[in-house]
């Protein structure tokens, strides 16, 4: 008796950019990969090329776009609104620790941002897309954003989107989430590899 292949979702973050290099928060802002960025994103290509993937999906940012294009998947890019990473709000650009100096114990899973998300608003897009890869029940790769991916993460292992805090991600990085035995068995198959 032969098992079904169970679908996996591989989880790319962009390269390396200015503001994740200073750590400033960069949600919205349409900050470029830096050249070690775009060198890094380049790396990505022998490894993803293997996968043979039923969707691309993008957020809509350049950083992601870009990412997407030199790992090798440009011309299959559709751009999901839903994996644009967090508002930061108020906090956009600036580093945690110019917002611990003004606003002492604050933590983003936790407290969100002001003129921004929470952690549940980016959960409940978060939520939206695991709907639709569940839809697709094929293999998928998707580029996007550390705290966005964190929480994507943390939502399909059935942790609430504050559970995205446990979940480090680095620069041009791939994580994968797939299943166990069988679909009622979400799991983290790789993390930040």
């Amino acid at each position: 008796m032969s098992q079904t292949k169970l679908p996996q979702i591989t989880l790319v973050r962009h390269g390396e950019t200015a503001w994740s290099l200073s750590g400033q928060h960069t949600g919205r802002s349409d900050i470029p990969l830096t050249p070690a960025g775009e060198a890094a994103a380049r790396t990505l290509a022998p490894r993803l090329a293997a996968g043979a993937y039923a969707a691309v999906w993008s957020s809509p940012s350049s950083r992601a776009a870009t990412t997407c294009a030199l790992a090798g998947f440009g011309a299959d890019r559709t751009i999901d609104p839903d994996l644009a990473e967090w508002d930061y709000g108020a906090y956009e650009g600036r580093t945690t620790k110019e917002i611990l100096a003004e606003r002492p114990g604050w933590r983003l899973f936790r407290d969100g941002c002001p003129g921004g998300e929470t952690a549940a608003d980016v959960g409940a897009r978060a939520d939206r897309v695991i709907a639709r890869i569940r839809a697709l029940d094929a293999d998928l790769i998707l580029f996007s954003s550390a705290h966005c991916l964190r929480v994507l993460a943390a939502r399909w292992i059935g942790l609430p989107p504050e559970g995205g805090a446990l979940l480090v991600l680095g620069t041009a990085r791939v994580s994968v989430l797939g299943y166990e035995h069988d679909r009622s068995e979400p799991v983290l198959r790789a993390w930040n590899c």
